[in-house]
This record gives structure tokens, sequence and C-alpha cells, in this order.
């Protein structure tokens, strides 16, 4: 089959399509046919070797979390899914050496879930990561109804997804990003407001009181920030920084996989409570491209990479 491979850590260019060894199928382990591939900032981070302290690494390796496809084959002791099923996967293994930027790939059953038919196999394929990274976000921080909740990046493919599964729960949203995506803030449902100095006055005009929540995607100042912006006994939780979100009581979040909850992420896909947005596809070839694009830094929703 063919897959982006690399055989050395640097920049996105050390990325090379060609052909390598179908995957194995182990017992409890789906084989997918690839149809799409989400690309998220830590594809480039793993092509940069800046994960080796926390993943074990093989060289070559694939990068890739992020799959759809539809089943070509099953492990004997799988039941939840078979051949010609659509499925959906955040497909992150224990060793990084064989992921989802291939034709084929084989995933553990925990992290499957079927796409339903309402729910385009390309979007399915750029939820994962970033809409489980979301869901488990606002659930650590228990975000209900009647909350005020501060995203901060909400236009990126983390926040994206954040701001709508908050305003599906009912609550205030208020975005943080550039004037250039405050129009495509307001349509996910929030009131934007732009990042940078003086970011406290803005917030606290919004929400004088500050916000119950506080959703941290970027940390550094983003998240030194919050105790300006946090309503007394506010909860905050980040992607980024362990210790000074564990400094302010808040809770770390690194995705983890969870068939159930991606197949409640696409049941609101298909209810149109959750929208994914592309916003560039590449082919497997320009796989290194698609990481470049990602590692800008200005991506409004999700990359993904289609086979």
């Amino acid at each position: 089959m063919r897959a982006a491979v690399i055989h050395e850590y640097g920049e996105p260019s050390v990325v090379r399509t060609e052909d390598v060894d179908d995957p194995l199928v182990g017992p409890d382990y789906v084989l997918v046919e690839v149809a799409a591939a989400g690309v998220n900032p830590v594809d480039w981070k793993v092509v940069a070797g800046y994960l080796r302290g926390a993943f074990p690494h093989h060289l070559p390796l694939i990068p890739g979390w992020d799959v759809s496809g539809v089943v070509v084959g099953v492990g004997p002791a799988v039941t939840e899914v078979e051949v010609g099923d659509q499925v959906s996967a955040y497909a992150r293994k224990d060793h990084v050496e064989h992921g989802t930027f291939a034709e084929r790939v084989a995933v553990h059953t925990r992290a499957v879930a079927k796409v339903p038919d309402e729910v385009d196999i390309v979007d399915a394929g750029a939820l994962p990561l970033a809409g489980l990274t979301a869901a488990q976000l606002l659930g650590a921080t228990e975000v209900g109804a009647h909350d005020t909740v501060l995203v901060h990046a909400a236009a990126g493919g983390v926040g994206s997804f954040a701001t709508q599964l908050a305003v599906a729960r009912g609550a205030r949203v208020i975005g943080t990003g550039s004037s250039a995506s405050h129009d495509y803030l307001r349509s996910l449902g929030a009131e934007p407001v732009a990042y940078g100095e003086g970011l406290a006055s803005r917030v606290t005009e919004l929400t004088p009181g500050g916000a119950q929540v506080v959703i941290d995607l970027i940390g550094g100042e983003a998240l030194a920030a919050t105790p300006d912006l946090l309503a007394p006994n506010g909860r905050v939780a980040s992607i980024v920084d362990a210790d000074t979100v564990r400094e302010l009581g808040g809770r770390y979040v690194f995705v983890r996989p969870d068939a159930s909850m991606l197949g409640e992420l696409l049941q609101q896909v298909a209810r149109g409570e959750v929208t994914v947005h592309i916003a560039e596809r590449f082919g497997l070839d320009m796989a290194a491209e698609a990481l470049a694009a990602s590692k800008s830094g200005h991506v409004r929703g999700k990359i993904v990479i289609t086979v």
C-alpha cells in the first residue's frame, strides 16, 4: 500500500509517500481502507520528534491519528463492526509507528465508531481527535446550560468543536480569535472577542462577573490570564500546560480514544448540532504540504488528507 512516511525527524518536508507493507490485523482490530485522515497539530509535532518523551517511537513511521473509511477486514474477536461498514476512529496507539496517513490502517475496536448515513465520510475523518478533545474538555469542566464559557482559539479545530458543543448544551460562549475570524465565530454561535493585549478588559465588558468556564487551547499568556477572566469558583481546563492549569486548580486534558463518545459526536453531526468545517483538503501525496499548513497555525476549522 501507499503511505506517507518519515525516516528521520524534522520539518514536514521530510515526509515522503512510498510503498509499505499492509498493516497486521490483530484479533481485536479492524482493517480500514482509508477515505480521509484529519490533520492535527500533534501530527507535525510527531514528525518533528517532539513527542518522543511521551510515547515510544519507531522509524520509519507513518504519522496520523484520525481516520475514516470502510472496514475491509476484521480480527476473529471483533463483533462491533463488520466488513463493509463505514467507520471513524481516533486511532492513537501506544507506540508511534503505524499511523493513518496511508491507504489502509489497522485500528483497535475500542476506538472505532460507525458513521451514520447522514454524515459525509470526509467530515467523519476530520472529527475524531479534535471533536473528542472538545467533548472531554467540556466534560472535565462540567459545562452546563447556565454557564458562560470562554474558549481561547475558538476558530481552530478543537475550538470550533468546543464552541459548538457548548452551545448545544445551552451555554453562552465567548470565543477569542483574530478579527478575521469573528464572522466565523458568530456562525458557530459564539460572541467573538479579539485576543492579545487588553483581553481581560474586553472579556469583562461582555461578562462583568467573569466566565464560569475557561477552555484553554493556547497556554502561555492566555492561560496565565485565567484568574482575571474566571468567575469565583469557576472551572478551567487546558490541553497545553499541565503544571500551570493544575496550579490554577483546573484540569489538564490529553484526549483519549472513546468509541462511545465518538459515536455520539457523529450522531450530533448527523442531527445538525455540530458542523465539521473543512479548511483545506490534500491528497495523500501532499501530506507534507498538509502538515506545513497545520504548522502555520492559521487554520480555521480542520485540514484533511483524502485517500
